[in-house]
């Protein structure tokens, strides 16, 4: 099983999580591209960290939207979405092999990510610019989405995702962070919904339902109040379960 956190996510004199204690947990890092948050030197920096510490990093893309942390949908063309992508990809690329690695994989962010769950065209657009700049990369997503179906269809590798502290739909989808409950905050109750979802058993999605999630990566939220607390425990009890943690992107 992978261990992915978003990293990078501040802004100048703005800082946003523990880059660096979350770099000592995870086995991926996804690390902001300049477009939803972060900028060259927090790149720099956290690409350096990374490699250093043996993580892979992974891009991670979003709408052009630092204001709303690109969580607001964007109704941007297509074509000018997949550009955006490929100069997003190329920016940390950059910064990743200055530091003696590359970009090992693509995740994208917050609404960009709920969005191509189901929006064909931006989708396309997304899987466009991935296959436009390294179709060897993998691409990392929920399972069930418009984004991974199109990406098996274009030939690219696709890897299945959970979140760890998120809460899920019967379906499988999230729950919209506007509802009550959207985010998980106990580090007791997401470290036991990670290891049932490691070992195949099912977690309690939010009307009460019984839910088998089946992934390869699980993310911890590097923004959420007491992230690096959350992931430590995350990873001890994966461990614990006998779970080998690695990641996917090698």
């Amino acid at each position: 099983m992978d261990l992915n956190a978003d990293l990078g996510e501040g802004f100048g004199s703005w800082p946003m999580g523990d880059d660096s204690a979350l770099l000592d947990v995870v086995t991926s890092a996804n690390v902001a591209c300049g477009f939803h948050a972060g900028d060259p030197s927090i790149m720099r920096r956290v690409t350096g960290q990374a490699v250093e510490r043996g993580v892979a990093i992974g891009a991670h893309v979003g709408y052009a939207d630092k204001a709303g942390f690109g969580r607001r949908f964007v109704d941007i063309e297509p074509a000018a979405l997949r550009d955006e992508i490929v100069y997003q990809l190329g920016a940390l690329d950059a910064f990743a092999r200055i530091a003696g690695d590359r970009v090992r994989y693509v995740k994208p962010h917050g609404a960009l990510y709920n969005t191509i769950g189901h929006h064909e065209a931006q989708a396309a657009a997304v899987v466009g610019a991935v296959a436009d700049y390294d179709r060897t990369l993998p691409v990392l997503g929920l399972p069930g989405s418009a984004w991974l179906r199109l990406a098996t269809e274009a030939g690219l590798t696709v890897v299945h995702e959970a979140f760890a502290d998120r809460a899920y739909t019967p379906e499988g989808t999230l729950v919209s962070r506007r509802e009550a409950g959207s985010v998980l905050h106990d580090a007791d109750e997401i470290a036991a919904r990670c290891t049932a979802m490691a070992t195949g058993r099912p977690i309690t999605d939010h009307t009460g339902g019984a839910l088998t999630v089946e992934a390869a990566s699980i993310c911890v939220h590097g923004d959420t109040p007491g992230a690096v607390d959350i992931a430590r425990r995350v990873r001890a009890a994966l461990e614990d379960a006998g779970v080998t943690l690695s990641p996917f992107g090698r």
